[in-house]
């Protein structure tokens, strides 16, 4: 007696619309403030590492030297404190989802090498700069 009770629903289902995606054939559509993941522009970044210290999980590495950012994707629950700590704004959380993977493994990103080179040499000019500073300092107090 009971599957005449689901007959009626079996029929309204057969002859109506489906309510689910085609997700495969169609992309799919995420709601307006749905988390998906973290992105950088990595040669925006300036390597302070104000992100690190505002992720509540350690998620994030940064070496200014190298010019490395780098993410564990599993550590990170996209809360996105380190994008609103981020002072050069070049973080960023984007919708959907990183493709799956059977090895539990960071993201790294690393600055362009022209961008290495032009920090390179603004570092020395700064270090040089800081010198000449020192020893005008030196002979003035002579």
């Amino acid at each position: 007696m009971a599957v005449m009770k689901f007959i009626p629903t079996a029929l309204k289902n057969l002859f109506s619309k489906p309510v689910t995606t085609g997700y495969p054939f169609e992309p799919a559509v995420f709601p307006e403030r749905a988390r998906g993941h973290i992105s950088i522009e990595i040669d925006s970044c300036i390597g302070w590492g104000m992100c690190v210290k505002a992720c509540p999980l350690g998620a994030l590495t940064v070496d200014k030297l190298k010019g490395t950012w780098e993410i564990n994707r599993f550590d990170c629950v996209v809360c996105g404190y380190c994008v609103e700590k981020c002072p050069k704004k070049c973080l960023s959380v984007q919708t959907g989802y990183q493709t799956p993977g059977a090895d539990k493994q960071k993201a790294l990103y690393t600055k362009s090498p022209e961008v290495l080179k032009a920090e390179e040499e603004k570092r020395k000019e700064i270090v040089r700069k800081a010198a000449e500073a020192k020893k005008a300092k030196e002979n003035g107090e002579k």
